[in-house]
């Protein structure tokens, strides 16, 4: 029972906590008004949708990957994209809410597309290599 126990607080820091965690700052994050600066090179903002989204995917996709150890990865890359771009959705939706803010497709598709990144990065590369290095680790001993 103590294992299991241990097992479950460990899943949930992490990683549950990290993507609980990083929702939360996206949500607080859009709550602001905008801030009228000059964009540092054209189409930033872009940028930091896709970056945001993307790590958002790959710890939604690391997460989900732990926690559901039969699920294929095909079932896991359907539900972290749609996951992660249903969260950006219901983001600029709330952003339609906020004084000098506005929701935008752009921003959206940006979302779309981190996620996808993201979620293929974890799977395709960070998954694999860690599961070589632990495979090989395994036949070593």
């Amino acid at each position: 029972m103590v294992r299991q126990l241990s097992n479950t607080l460990s899943l949930i820091i992490f990683y549950r906590l990290p993507v609980a965690a990083l929702c939360i700052f996206i949500f607080w994050q859009s709550s602001y008004p905008g801030i009228i600066s000059q964009p540092l090179f054209p189409h930033d903002d872009k940028v930091m949708h896709f970056a945001i989204y993307a790590l958002l995917a790959f710890l939604v996709a690391r997460a989900v990957k732990k926690e559901k150890l039969s699920w294929s990865p095909v079932k896991i890359k359907i539900i972290t994209i749609l996951f992660v771009a249903g969260f950006g959705l219901s983001d600029e939706i709330h952003q339609a809410f906020i004084p000098e803010r506005y929701a935008s497709a752009w921003d959206f598709l940006a979302d779309c597309a981190g996620s996808v990144a993201g979620c293929l990065f974890y799977l395709n590369f960070v998954s694999k290599k860690s599961s070589r290095q632990h495979n090989h680790l395994n036949t070593k001993a």
